[in-house]
């Protein structure tokens, strides 16, 4: 039976209908400014106190004994409104607008003619120029993605959707996806990547899951995305028309393209397998995956694809890249060229005329996260920016906002961080001595990066124009491309960075055993140099014990120092960490984010691992920092009390539901309230800090507390 007969055409004319007078309140100019959607002006000074706290965030009604996260955050919650172009809000969110905003004066400079730029800078300032140019984009219409609809169109048979799907995977998200990234059990080599791909919804779950109402809903409010977009292809000025021919064609065309996707879905695998990093490793000839997919041709789709001389490569989903073969052979083919056309127009949307742009955000921006309004067009503009000249911008933010001496000091930071590691292994009581080796083997291999790369990236062959947004994105789509084929059999260039200095995250790489911090998470309330090493060591000490951990997670401990795939473990040592980590998964399994809804242990098991071992480890370095020492008692808290509300105040935030529908469905992080309490109330420190009680709800017996490194 085909999921969409419960949305029927009846019911998707109601929702166009809706979704037309939703778009009138929503469109507004490039420039239009007004509190709830001008990105707020970022105020860091309510740092600068001796402990590095803000205290005026916590709420003195809430006793940590019973919820540390809502103590320490609990007024800034009761006081915030989440800006109306926001999913959520909260330090992180806040520290990416300040980088955004930081960003932004630089590209000004950059559009003064009065001054003397470099080639590469005058590009940064045409690609953001083309993209706020919204009257030349309404202007152009669809002319400029033309040529890619007409060949669309000339689709005939199998063989010319297949050389079309491999010609333009950098333009799509194709349902069989093609990568580049390093071999896991030769990482000094890259390898070509297959995997699921092709879904317009977040997960499999928002096609699968009928039962769950709002995901229902968000099913059933795609259909009317999908049909505006096919309205919008006859008439790229307007949405909504009163010839109700067009209207029911424009329907059925939403109907078919869903059903296709429905089917796409029901093959993937779900999030949860897909963190089985052994099954992902599935290598294969060309051949080899010929006999095993064999609805497709391969030779044809990957010579298009310019992979033509590849002879080995690593499939992720083996049984559903059979199964999408198979659909790509065997559904209507004007189906597909339906399903490749709005797929077209959904992807360009950002860079199409404004009801398009409105129809996006519609369903993106409020259905799937909940936000009021659209982002204003300049920081979409910031964002382009760091998809596309990510390092050129990167390397202008740093020379300006980023301080040597900083990086000295998180250095410091880190190399304490390591020795705590260090230690703690050594006295783990699980692990026997032989697995404590390989152990010890893996860390000091570890790569650090802090703040940015030492040679940055170079952008000279890709050519940006400031007539057209919509060409640039081609063109930097095809560049990115271009670059990842080059490296294709290749050696693995060590020394290249997966996130832009301006980002407000970190990372661990698996095969490259490496840590990376950008610059722009450096600052408060994660690392505050002015502040006291407890907050620090709460804050950012956490963040980097996390990135240290994921080498020793559930998936992460099956690389070895040399970032290989690779069991370095003994069978009892395994099977004691299981043991543990599925306590992990039990706890977490309890936490209930929305009504009916709880987080899904296994699939965050890695991050809550990461946030239990480095909230320990964090803890263990800034005793040693104390060097047996009492703590300075600073606004009245220990110095232990203070790293625990240092680690809270880095998490706090606040989310619409639709966003945090969306975390808990697809996202291997856990909401930032039971990052928080999930992590410290295993924490024996904790306890003894703040005295914890058995008739307290942050109160776990010592016996019962999950401790790994």
């Amino acid at each position: 039976m085909s999921a969409l007969k419960s949305i029927s055409r009846t019911h998707l004319r109601f929702w166009v209908t809706v979704l037309v007078a939703l778009m009138a309140q929503v469109s507004f100019s490039q420039e239009t400014k007004s509190p709830a959607q001008e990105t707020r002006a970022i105020d860091l000074s309510r740092y600068d106190r001796p402990s590095g706290l803000d205290l005026s965030g916590r709420d003195p009604s809430v006793p940590v004994t019973q919820d540390l996260f809502k103590s320490m955050n609990g007024q800034w919650i009761n006081k915030t409104e989440i800006p109306s172009d926001k999913s959520s809000y909260g330090t992180f969110m806040e520290l990416r607008d300040l980088s955004d905003q930081r960003l932004k004066t630089l590209v000004t400079e950059l559009q003064d003619k009065g001054r003397h730029h470099t080639v590469a800078e005058l590009k940064v300032a045409r690609l953001y120029e083309s993209f706020l140019d919204t009257k030349t984009i309404d202007r152009q219409g669809l002319e400029p993605l033309r040529p890619l609809l007409q060949a669309i169109e000339r689709i005939q048979t199998t063989h010319d959707l297949v050389r079309f799907l491999g010609a333009n995977q950098y333009r799509l998200n194709s349902p069989i996806d093609l990568g580049v990234a390093p071999d896991e059990k030769e990482p000094t080599i890259n390898r070509t990547m297959v995997a699921q791909g092709g879904l317009g919804m977040p997960d499999r779950d928002y096609y699968l899951k009928p039962e769950d109402p709002r995901l229902s809903n968000a099913k059933a409010q795609y259909a009317v995305y999908l049909s505006s977009l096919a309205q919008l292809l006859e008439n790229p000025t307007q949405l909504g028309s009163s010839n109700s021919k067009a209207l029911d064609k424009a329907l059925e065309k939403a109907q078919r393209v869903l059903a296709l996707e429905t089917k796409i879905a029901q093959v993937h695998w779900s999030r949860i397998q897909n963190r089985d990093t052994l099954k992902l490793y599935n290598p294969m000839s060309v051949e080899e995956l010929q006999k095993s997919a064999s609805a497709l041709d391969w030779k044809l789709f990957l010579q298009n694809a310019h992979l033509g001389k590849v002879s080995r490569v690593i499939v992720a989903q083996p049984d559903a890249v059979e199964h999408l073969a198979a659909l790509l052979a065997n559904e209507p083919l004007e189906d597909w060229k339906d399903y490749l056309t709005l797929q077209v127009l959904n992807l360009a949307s950002p860079v199409l005329p404004q009801p398009f742009r409105d129809a996006r955000f519609a369903f993106y921006g409020k259905v799937i996260s909940g936000a009021e309004k659209p982002l204003p067009r300049w920081q979409e503009g910031i964002q382009e920016l760091n998809h596309t000249l990510g390092e050129e911008i990167g390397r202008l933010y740093v020379a300006r906002y980023f301080s040597a001496n900083d990086k000295a000091h998180v250095k410091a930071l880190v190399a304490n961080l390591m020795q705590a590691y260090k230690v703690s292994i050594e006295s783990l009581t699980w692990m026997s001595p032989a697995t404590k080796q390989k152990a010890q083997e893996k860390l000091a291999a570890y790569t650090i990066k802090i703040a940015y790369p030492d040679h940055f990236r170079d952008y000279s062959a890709l050519k940006i124009e400031a007539a057209s947004a919509l060409a640039n994105k081609d063109r930097s789509l095809r560049f990115e491309w271009a670059r990842a084929v080059a490296k294709v059999d290749g050696p693995v260039d060590k020394a290249e960075w997966h996130m832009t200095p301006q980002t407000v995250n970190a990372y661990y790489n698996p095969t490259q055993n490496e840590i990376v911090f950008p610059a722009a998470i450096l600052q408060p309330p994660f690392f505050n140099p002015k502040a006291d090493d407890a907050v620090n060591y709460g804050g950012i000490g956490a963040v980097i014990g996390h990135e240290i951990s994921h080498g020793f997670d559930d998936q992460g401990s099956e690389y070895d120092g040399a970032g290989k795939l690779n069991n370095w473990w003994t069978p009892e040592d395994r099977s004691a960490f299981e043991r543990t980590t599925q306590a992990l998964v039990k706890q977490y399994d309890a936490y209930e984010p929305l009504p009916g809804t709880h987080i899904k242990g296994q699939l965050t098991l890695g991050e809550n691992i990461a946030d239990l071992s480095g909230l320990q480890i964090a803890f263990k370095a800034y005793q040693a920092q104390l060097g047996g020492k009492t703590s300075a008692v600073i606004d009245g808290l220990t110095g232990e009390q203070r790293f625990f509300l240092g680690f809270a105040q880095v998490w706090r935030s606040k989310t619409r539901e639709a966003a945090l529908l969306k975390q808990v469905t697809t996202d291997p992080h856990s909401p930032p309230e039971f990052r928080a309490n999930g992590a410290a109330i295993n924490h024996d420190a904790f306890h003894e800090a703040f005295k914890t009680q058995p008739s307290d709800a942050m109160y776990k017996a010592a016996e019962d507390r999950i401790r790994l490194w």
